[in-house]
């Protein structure tokens, strides 16, 4: 199996297309495998983009170019992940020699729009995702409630569910603990960030990511925080999240449009590896 490796801000992510590989199968067991940094390859995800089926199209006509899977390092399945979108439309544009594309995405989460600038001299590509419908997330459970008390939070649907909490200084949160035991009260797991303003329309965020455990960047959570920072009146609608392993723009949308994230794709390396 042919497999790429690209990280989008430190958030790293394994590749394997049927473009390149013919058909492919994934599963939780080959997600742990390769995702295990001291046994396998190592990444925060696996990300399987398959050919769609004779026919799907948007809901404007336009054809669905790849369908994205993806797996969350401890063999979950994640509906959407902004860093790993924007890695997979890098590896796809590699594939198909694309310098400059834009290419519809089937997710778990929905339809996505990418727009992928590729520079094969660096490896580096700038990307743009149109992030889809936003909803309102799940109640969040009584324990959590009482733990948090008086600190500002919400949880909201991007995709996948969030819950973003208002904090003085995200280096001051005990993520590891934090997060973990957040995530553990919900039913289906969340992903929970830690925000806090830095001024005019720029953020600072820390994750921890449902199925990752704490990462250095994170997409839809950026986006996540950026709308409801917005509806909070903290930030405008162009909005800097800065996170340790780096800093993506968000675009909040207005009451009819998708919020847009841009960001980088680092391609790292291709692999071979024996189906496991």
């Amino acid at each position: 199996m042919r497999i790429t490796k690209h990280h989008g801000l430190g958030n790293d992510f394994l590749i394997a297309l049927e473009e390149m590989n013919g058909p492919l199968e994934g599963s939780s067991p080959r997600a742990q495998a390769l995702c295990d940094r001291r046994r396998g390859l190592g990444a925060d995800g696996f990300i399987l983009g398959s050919h769609p089926e004779a026919g799907v199209t948007a809901p404007d006509g336009r054809p669905v170019d790849v369908v994205m899977q993806l797996w969350n390092a401890d063999g979950s399945r994640a509906e959407m992940s902004g860093n790993g979108i924007r890695c997979l439309g890098q590896a796809f544009a590699m594939a198909c020699g694309d310098r400059n594309a834009t290419y519809m995405v089937m997710t778990d989460g929905g339809l996505r729009e990418l727009v992928v600038t590729d520079d094969p001299a660096t490896g580096l590509a700038s990307v743009s995702v149109s992030m889809g419908a936003v909803s309102d997330g799940p109640e969040v459970p009584a324990l959590v409630a009482q733990r948090l008390g008086a600190q500002r939070y919400a949880t909201i649907d991007v995709g996948n569910p969030h819950i973003v909490i208002l904090t003085e200084d995200v280096a001051s949160v005990d993520l590891a603990e934090t997060g973990a035991w957040i995530e553990s009260q919900f039913e289906a797991g969340i992903n929970v960030e830690f925000i806090s303003t830095l001024g005019k329309d720029s953020l600072d965020l820390v994750v921890w990511e449902r199925g990752a455990g704490i990462t250095e960047a994170c997409g839809t959570g950026a986006t996540a925080a950026s709308i409801l920072a917005h509806r909070w009146g903290l930030v405008g609608r162009n909005v800097s999240i800065h996170m340790p392993g780096g800093s993506a723009d968000v675009l909040v949308g207005g009451d009819e449009g998708e919020p847009i994230l841009s960001g980088p794709s680092q391609f790292i390396a291709s692999i071979e590896t024996p189906d496991v």
